[in-house]
């Protein structure tokens, strides 16, 4: 039955007051929507996805103006669709770093880069790998850039991310997602050894960040697509994947986070009996995929923040009038969680999707959104 209590009101907080709600466990006016959307706002700003990774990546005179032009598009578009701001610093540590190479889109229809050699193609390629030194690939410029983003007193940004949580994700991009599932079976050693590498080398990112920025204000983050159960079994989840988040989440806990966010992207229903001894934090934010249920993950994380987990597709193809129908019943699910709750698509926001779907979502929420 399709609900009819639409209760549009004047907000009583801002975008950041609501993820601060929410991370004192207090209730917010309304539901906060917290988008990964930096490809989209560059396309609205006039540019290219291109641009998106370029500003990740070169760390020239155009990677450096890139960076600012990026920045600044993500900021407008929050404040245009009623968004959370969030930005990202540093993302350009993890692709590469271990000596593969990458290819940047040359394209406007080009979704993202990809990698053109992998660091290790052999077990003992891998057996000889080293963690990289983080500050090796970081150039003073670009750390100068982020420490402007991190001081930028806008009054919607709720907080500035970084990612260290991405394990298994980091671990394919070494070797490649098939060698990893297939050393999981044939060569346990070596898919352990990638696995300790990006454990290592994701810890290392979070005390560079501690040192460089200091815990306030700052959120480690990471997606695990490389666990999903499309790619994995649950048996080794345990195995694999489960000792290496369990120890990298613990490890920047100690450090002084106090709240991590984490994506466990695709197919993770039969992982969610091994994802909850994973610690997120005081709470923590557990970014659903629409094949998760947001009450189902609940029952597994009910101390913890739901984010999720409006179907990427529908945002992309559907018309304004399916995107907001199918943006009210995820808001109306995530209103009944007790742990608190966070709109988000189910992965990436579409960069290439139309403006009015996004503005459908906003009206969803103001439509249906607010606590009593």
């Amino acid at each position: 039955m399709v609900s009819t209590r639409v209760r549009t009101q004047k907000a009583t907080m801002t975008n950041k007051e609501r993820m601060e709600a929410l991370l004192r466990r207090e209730k917010p006016d309304r539901v906060p929507h917290w988008p990964t959307a930096t490809s989209f706002a560059v396309i609205q700003s006039g540019g290219t996805i291109a641009d998106r990774y370029v500003a990740m990546y070169d760390t020239g005179e155009k990677g450096a103006y890139t960076r600012q032009m990026v920045y600044e598009a993500e900021k407008k578009a929050c404040r245009d669709f009623d968004w959370v701001f969030a930005p990202t610093v540093l993302s350009l540590v993890n692709r590469g770093a271990f000596g593969g190479e990458v290819k940047l889109p040359t394209s406007k229809y080009s979704q993202g880069a990809f990698e053109t050699k992998w660091a290790a193609n052999t077990e003992d390629e891998v057996m000889a790998l080293k963690v990289p030194d983080v500050k090796a690939c970081i150039t003073p410029e670009i750390t100068d850039f982020y420490k402007r983003v991190y001081q930028d007193a806008d009054n919607n940004k709720a907080f500035v991310t970084f990612g260290c949580l991405s394990v298994m994700n980091t671990a394919a991009g070494i070797a490649g997602y098939d060698k990893l599932c297939k050393w999981m079976i044939k060569a346990p050693e070596v898919a352990h050894r990638l696995i300790r590498l990006a454990s290592d080398y994701q810890i290392a990112i979070a005390q560079y960040i501690k040192d460089t920025f200091g815990v306030k204000s700052v959120m480690p983050t990471g997606a695990n697509a490389a666990a999903s159960n499309q790619l994995i079994s649950p048996k080794h989840f345990e195995q694999f994947a489960l000792p290496y988040l369990k120890e990298v989440h613990e490890k920047i806990l100690a450090m002084g986070f106090r709240h991590l966010e984490t994506h466990p992207c695709g197919e993770q229903n039969l992982n969610l009996p091994y994802w909850q001894y994973v610690p997120l934090g005081d709470p923590g934010i557990f970014w659903l995929g629409d094949e998760v249920a947001l009450a189902t993950a609940a029952k597994y994380f009910p101390n913890d923040i739901m984010m999720g987990n409006l179907e990427s597709t529908i945002i992309q193809c559907g018309t304004p009038t399916e995107v907001y129908e199918a943006a009210r019943k995820v808001i109306e699910q995530g209103k009944s969680l007790a742990g608190g709750f966070i709109l988000r698509s189910a992965c990436e926001l579409p960069p290439l999707a139309p403006p009015e779907n996004m503005i459908a979502i906003t009206r969803a929420l103001n439509d249906f959104g607010w606590y009593d």
